[in-house]
Order: C-alpha cells, then structure tokens, then sequence
C-alpha cells in the first residue's frame, strides 16, 4: 500500500464553550470536569490547541478565576499533549465586573503565566460592536467588546515578559492594523497569531465567503508578512471555508464557542468534521509539538 503524501500540517484549535452560558450554546462544558473531559476528548480527536472559558458551576456564568483555569489546564495536560489556553474577561458583557483596568482584566492571564502554565493567550487588538441579526430585529441592543489600546499593550507587555503567544482575534479589517503596530514596537513581543474572526448570525466583520479572506489576507501580508493564521468566528460554521483556507496556508478552529447557537454537534463532533476537512484538502492535524515548533 502506497503512504498517502501529506503536504503540509494544519492547525487545528477547538474552542469549547465561549462566553454564551447554556442559555444561548445548550451543549457547552461548564464544570471543571466536563471542560477537561472535553478538552481530553477533543485533542485526542485531532485538535492540537484548546481555548477554554472558565465558569462559576453553581451560577453558569464566566468566571476569570486562575484556580479554575488551572485545574483545567493540568487536567487537561495530564492526559494528552495540548496547548490549553485561557480568555479575558469579557469587557462589555453582563458578566464584566464594573469598569476594567488593563491589570483587572489580565490578573487570571498574568498569574497563570507566573505559574509557568500558558503558551498562548488572548490579545484581541481592537473593539468592537457584537450585534445578533435576531435581537437587532427585536429591537435589543448587542454589546460593545472593548479593547483599550491600553489593554492590548499590557496583554503584549505580559506576553513578551512570560513568552507566551498573543492570539489575536481580528473581527475587523482595522484589529490586524492595530495588532501589527502593536507587535512591532512592543520589545520582545512573540509573534502574534491572527485569528480571522467571520460570522453568519453577528453583523460585525465579514461574512465566511472567498472575496473575505482574500481581503484579510492581503491586508495581512502588507501589515504583518509572514504571520501565522486561521479562520474562525462566532455564531458560524467555517468549515465550508477551510479549503480555501487550507491551500493559501492558514489554519482552522472550530468548537461550540464558534458554532451557530444551538447546535447539535458537540465539541468533538465539530474536531472530527474539521479533521475530514483537513485531510480533503490534502493535508493532516499537526500535533502540539508541530505548532511549537513552528512557533520556535
């Protein structure tokens, strides 16, 4: 039998709850055991990076707490070989505790990077407005997601003292601007990994169609050259792009955090797709040691 020829390593990141609570994603993982579970599941699956949410158990709402991401991330790190990596709380929802300082908003980051536990974290270099097609018809108002300049450059700060990799969430043209700026004046910032965010049920950013990412990609390659990526997205199935994806050199992520509210497809449900999709174009999951080593 003739070995299949593998032309390139894909990443593959699962993000396995958000910030939704189980009113708005039913499926999603809330105790510390069902993340881990999961997150155990899911890289075992295929996926090599696991972005995780921490939760209050007994309300169902987020909470930034670093004892409760790092129980997630040892658990998860005791069973199989992942990089597991946290959020920000996020500034603009019902669960943002008063007005956030840079210092607040990166306390759980910043502790967890002491503890030598992060490889990556959250950087998103911009703000914007969050608005649902639906609740806009309703007449209800979406949120604003802020991001102070202030912020990102602490975040970045933190990032070059501890080396861990800035994940950038790009929901808009002008984030990659303002992330590759940032990065270049920033001493000893790692490289910033941009995450091109496109969604069908929020108004912000592009909709998950060709002419987008080839919009992103050439604003990425005049502001940051050579920089890795990967499409994503709230309130949406990417996989329909991850060809196209794949063949111009990006990398994927999917999950219950990124998939339309109220999906069926569980966490390892939406790896698997994403696996099939990665090896239809061609190409295999890279491990953790395959993104580490790219990052080197």
């Amino acid at each position: 039998m003739t070995e299949r020829r593998v032309w390139r390593r894909v990443w593959l990141e699962v993000a396995l709850n958000g910030p939704w609570s189980r009113a708005r994603q039913p499926g999603i993982p809330i105790a510390v055991r069902e993340i881990v579970a999961e997150g155990i599941a899911s890289a075992q699956a295929g996926a090599a990076i696991v972005h995780v949410h921490a939760y209050d158990e007994a309300t169902g709402r987020q909470k930034d707490d670093p004892d409760l991401y790092a129980a997630i991330i040892e658990g998860i790190r005791s069973k199989v070989d992942a990089i597991v990596y946290p959020t920000l709380p996020f500034a603009g929802s019902a669960d943002a505790s008063g007005e956030m300082t840079a210092r607040s908003r990166f306390s759980a980051v910043e502790a967890l990077a002491q503890r030598g536990l992060l490889e990556w974290a959250v950087v998103d270099p911009g703000t914007v407005n969050i608005s649902d097609y639906g609740e806009l018809a309703a007449g209800r108002e979406g949120i604003v997601y802020a991001n102070p300049e202030s912020h990102i450059r602490h975040g970045l700060a933190l990032a070059a003292a501890h080396r861990f990799t800035p994940s950038y969430a790009v929901y808009e043209p002008g984030f990659t601007r303002l992330g590759a700026a940032l990065a270049r004046v920033v001493p000893g910032v790692p490289r910033p990994v941009y995450r091109f965010m496109f969604s069908t049920g929020f108004t912000f950013g592009f909709p998950p169609d060709a002419f987008a990412l080839d919009a992103h990609l050439a604003l990425l390659e005049r502001e940051a050259p050579g920089a890795a990526w990967m499409i994503a997205g709230l309130a949406v199935d990417v996989l329909p792009l991850a060809s196209a994806a794949i063949h111009r050199g990006g990398h994927l992520r999917v999950g219950l955090e990124d998939a339309p509210f109220g999906s069926t497809r569980t966490n390892v449900a939406w790896v698997e797709e994403a696996v099939r999709a990665i090896q239809a174009a061609g190409a295999e999951p890279a491990t953790a040691s395959d993104v580490r080593a790219a990052r080197a």
